[in-house]
């Protein structure tokens, strides 16, 4: 292989992998069907095995079901035979994974399992493998051939598992109605959490709601209030502290450049009336929105009343993870 055959290997490998991903559409039908209904009625968990790479499948399908609603656990075929099996409940549901269907581990784990009690749904790329017929529910992931040149290395046959993984997460989601509320529930860490939950109000630091001026304060004034506040901008109140507007540094650099008097220079004269303000419960996701459509670097926040209640700089947003 040389340099000039990488790219189209690297393409044809995404070619062959996105077939059998087209072709898996086909595959899904009444045991999968059944298979979601099964889950989704059960009052245990749902228990997901696999030996080699194959287990490494079913430890991301854990991870994607119990972020959407669905508790479920990975046990490794290999050692569930060996004490790992008292894992299992009465009510749980066991998924196992195999290219072959006919792994050493999987035939004798299997009866284990039937003995139990418990429902097996097969995600399995033979349909006349053993583990396809002991089986409850048989879903198909069977590819052709894989992305190896060898045919050997597990590569479209575990893409194949995944998405046939993601497809029966992604059926129990819309089955339980599980919403972006309930997402947040199992996501508060990371930005990704942050987007369903974090609101403007959280980012209020101590003290930002101090970061004003009176309308009739003079420049010197304004110049403190803005080195102080490290949003680079102040709110100008009026003495029922009702708000007025807002003055930025850059505000401040325009006034230097026209006017050489300071004389007289009061906050009123060099705010912007009718600044953008939030409300503290909005998501800070909107606070983004709002500052890239009107491409400023500040909020001013407030309370259901319009009151001022402080500013959140872009960089807030930025340490946050929701830039």
């Amino acid at each position: 292989m040389n340099l000039e055959s990488i790219l189209p290997f690297a393409r044809e490998t995404i070619r062959i992998q996105s077939e059998a991903i087209a072709q898996l559409e086909t595959f899904v039908d009444e045991d999968f069907q059944e298979a979601v209904s099964a889950i989704h009625c059960s009052k245990g968990r749902v228990v997901i095995s696999g030996i080699g790479k194959s287990a490494l499948i079913a430890q991301k399908i854990v991870a994607t079901l119990n972020s959407t609603g669905t508790p479920s656990i990975f046990m490794h075929a290999a050692d569930a035979i060996h004490g790992d099996l008292g894992m299992i409940a009465s009510e749980d549901i066991l998924i196992i994974i195999s290219k072959s269907g006919e792994s050493p581990e999987i035939k004798a784990l299997v009866p284990f399992i039937q003995n139990f009690g418990n429902k097996i749904i097969a995600l399995c790329g033979q349909n006349q493998s053993y583990l396809a017929k002991q089986a409850d529910w048989f879903l198909n992931t069977y590819v052709s051939k894989e992305a190896c040149p060898n045919n050997l290395a597990p590569t479209t046959s575990t893409t194949a598992q995944l998405v046939i993984g993601d497809a029966l997460a992604m059926s129990l989601l819309k089955l339980k109605g599980f919403t972006a509320t309930d997402f947040a529930k199992y996501h508060p860490g990371g930005a990704l959490g942050k987007q369903l939950y974090l609101r403007m109000k959280d980012l209020l630091t101590s003290g930002s709601g101090q970061n004003f001026v009176r309308a009739k304060d003079d420049i010197q004034q304004v110049i403190f209030a803005i080195s102080s506040s490290r949003v680079g901008a102040t709110a100008v109140l009026d003495e029922d502290d009702q708000l007025l507007g807002v003055i930025t540094d850059g505000d401040l650099r325009r006034f230097f450049q026209k006017h050489q008097s300071l004389v007289n220079v009061v906050a009123s004269s060099l705010m912007h009336a009718s600044p953008r303000i939030i409300n503290q419960d909005a998501m800070a996701v909107e606070g983004v929105q709002l500052l890239n459509q009107y491409k400023i670097s500040q909020l001013i926040v407030v309370n259901d009343k319009k009151q001022f209640l402080g500013m959140v700089h872009w960089h807030e947003l930025m340490k946050e993870g929701l830039v």
